[in-house]
């Protein structure tokens, strides 16, 4: 169906723009433009034939699957959290902050996939050819099969969609808010535009059996920029996350059709890209001293991957007719809620001392098991005695001072078996371990 939309025409020379003026900006005429109604066809009616084909009715056992089999990215790791690598025809978002390190990782998957004899196609709205080429020199990805393509019109990548027999294996737009359709109106990253272009983008990648990888920008609060369907539209939703000062990223998986949600994948920057992190059990801890106070280890779950992480704490003495309270790394509410809970069960007095509080290495943790190594943290501080050198330790605490089960207690229990942790405190199932707060006091500090 052609698509109507109102311009402003003018009589004089027949120039268009999208809002009343008093003068036309081509001809100077003035009073001349005129509101007029034109006719737009969509992108979808130049490849009728094939959606007609495409969109036929027929039993789900007999569709011919064997020019769906996955292919690899070039990294395992990768592979084995998306499930099956790249699926022809399937669509990837992957958001991050700017200089995270997005382009610079889909550059590195592109060559490795070029390597293995299939083509691939970048697209930049972002950078001009030599930029990317300089780039790519200095990952060590150039290859005859990796072809890129400059530009801010979606209309451009359409040519090589057209033919599935020719179309690459692989395609990656950097960024989606950097392009522009001509069957939407407004600047590009507008919410119409966006729309518009990816889901011209998906429909031809899914008739074509091209896999696709959108760049998509992110707020100042770190979701995804855009109109919500954008995440649904595709089938994987890839985060990039980290501080830009810090050398680590950490890749996860939010959304995925074809494998595990919300697995965590640890990257390393180095002077040629992204490394993975095999071993991000202890990546975080980096070199601590186990005599000092105020510090605590976490056993932590980021999807199923358990790693170490340190939880430091201060706690001094206040000047301040309001105390403060900091938490980096973590809700700070979570921070108030503990001290309460401390303040009531052990009869502490919090009133006089600030307490601040952080998760070591940048990271940021979501999960309830850092309650227990939080309140550890602030007692050891508090009472300025150091844990045990190689105490670890993971729960939720409630309101009442009780210590309940988190989720994966046994993977977080394997794990710190593995690495040698002792004593272990967790949540008290019957065989040791601490069961409220006081008992937490008692292990540690022989009080109470």
């Amino acid at each position: 169906m052609p698509r109507i939309r109102e311009v402003y025409v003018c009589s004089a020379c027949g120039a268009q723009s999208s809002q009343w003026k008093g003068q036309c900006s081509k001809c100077r005429a003035w009073n001349t433009l005129e509101l007029t109604r034109v006719s737009q066809s969509s992108s979808g009616k130049a490849s009728g034939k094939a959606l007609t084909a495409s969109s036929r009715i027929e039993p789900l056992a007999h569709v011919a699957s064997h020019d769906h089999s996955a292919f690899g990215t070039g990294l395992e790791a990768l592979d084995r959290i998306l499930g099956r690598g790249f699926v022809p025809g399937a669509a990837i978002l992957v958001g991050g902050e700017p200089g995270i390190g997005k382009s610079t990782l889909l550059l590195q998957l592109a060559g490795a996939v070029a390597r293995d004899g299939k083509t691939v196609v970048y697209a930049s709205g972002e950078e001009s050819l030599p930029q990317i080429k300089s780039r790519a020199e200095r990952l060590s990805v150039l290859h005859d099969s990796l072809l890129a393509i400059s530009t801010s019109r979606v209309e451009d990548l359409f040519g090589i969609l057209e033919t599935p027999d020719e179309s690459p294996a692989l395609l990656i737009v950097d960024s989606v808010q950097t392009l522009a359709s001509d069957n939407a109106e407004g600047l590009p990253g507008n919410v119409s535009q966006v729309r518009a272009v990816a889901t011209e983008l998906v429909e031809r990648c899914k008739r074509s059996g091209t896999a696709l990888v959108l760049v998509g920008h992110v707020t100042k609060d770190g979701n995804l920029a855009g109109p919500r369907l954008l995440e649904h539209l595709v089938d994987t939703v890839i985060s990039l996350e980290g501080d830009r000062r810090e050398m680590f990223r950490m890749l996860r998986v939010l959304k995925n059709r074809f494998g595990p949600n919300q697995e965590l994948l640890i990257f390393r920057m180095v002077q040629k890209g992204l490394e993975i992190v095999e071993d991000p059990s202890t990546f975080f801890l980096g070199a601590r001293d186990t005599t000092l106070s105020g510090t605590a280890i976490v056993m932590a779950i980021d999807g199923q991957r358990p790693f170490a992480v340190e939880i430091q704490a201060l706690v001094t003495r206040s000047f301040l007719s309001i105390p403060r309270r900091t938490g980096l790394g973590f809700d700070v509410n979570r921070l108030h809620l503990l001290l309460a809970v401390l303040e009531k069960r052990l009869r502490l007095n919090f009133g006089q001392v600030d307490i601040y509080a952080k998760v070591g290495g940048g990271m940021r943790l979501q999960e309830p098991g850092l309650d227990l190594a939080l309140v550890a943290a602030i007692l050891s501080s508090f009472y300025d005695i150091p844990l045990p050198e190689r105490c670890v330790l993971w729960g939720e605490v409630d309101l009442n001072g009780q210590i309940r089960p988190v989720s994966s207690q046994d993977i977080r229990m394997k794990q710190a078996m593995r690495l040698g942790y002792n004593p272990i405190i967790c949540p008290d199932k019957g065989k040791g371990g601490a069961a409220t707060v006081v008992d937490l006091q008692k292990i540690l500090f022989r009080k109470g």
